[in-house]
């Protein structure tokens, strides 16, 4: 399982690839119990929140992932699983809550609805150009 060194650009990112997956990972802020409210929100196999300050490094940390073998590998025609490139949404920011949101392929549908606070989601290797696309394109538009 590749682990991606961090690089100053991811900040509080950190990257694994296991197999066709993607699992990035946030490290809160601070420990305690408002550390839920600065964690990336994951709508399982639904969407994705990161608080528009986490975006600068979440995009490094996306382009480090599209300089790994595994990336070019998954981007191959045939390699991936069906509908693993799947269009992520234009981000809209929650004024409220200081979260950009996007629907699209984040981790594995689950019975649960609405967006949780996690440590860790999951991406599929293919679909990371298309998240990396959207983010870079809100954060230079705002």
């Amino acid at each position: 399982m590749p682990v991606i060194s961090p690089t100053r650009a991811m900040e509080r990112w950190t990257v694994r690839i296991d197999g066709s997956e993607t699992v990035f990972s946030c490290a809160p802020i601070v420990e305690d119990h408002t550390a839920a409210r600065a964690l990336p929100r994951v709508w399982a196999g639904r969407g994705l929140g990161v608080p528009d300050v986490d975006l600068p490094g979440l995009v490094a940390a996306l382009g480090e992932v599209m300089k790994t073998p595994a990336y070019w590998r998954a981007r191959t025609p045939g390699s991936h699983r069906p509908g693993a490139t799947s269009a992520w949404s234009r981000p809209r920011r929650d004024p409220e809550d200081g979260f950009v949101y996007l629907t699209g392929p984040c981790g594995r549908p689950t019975a649960g609805s609405g967006y949780r606070p996690v440590y860790s989601f999951s991406i599929d290797v293919a679909a990371v150009r298309d998240l990396r696309i959207r983010l870079t394109a809100y954060h230079r538009a705002v």
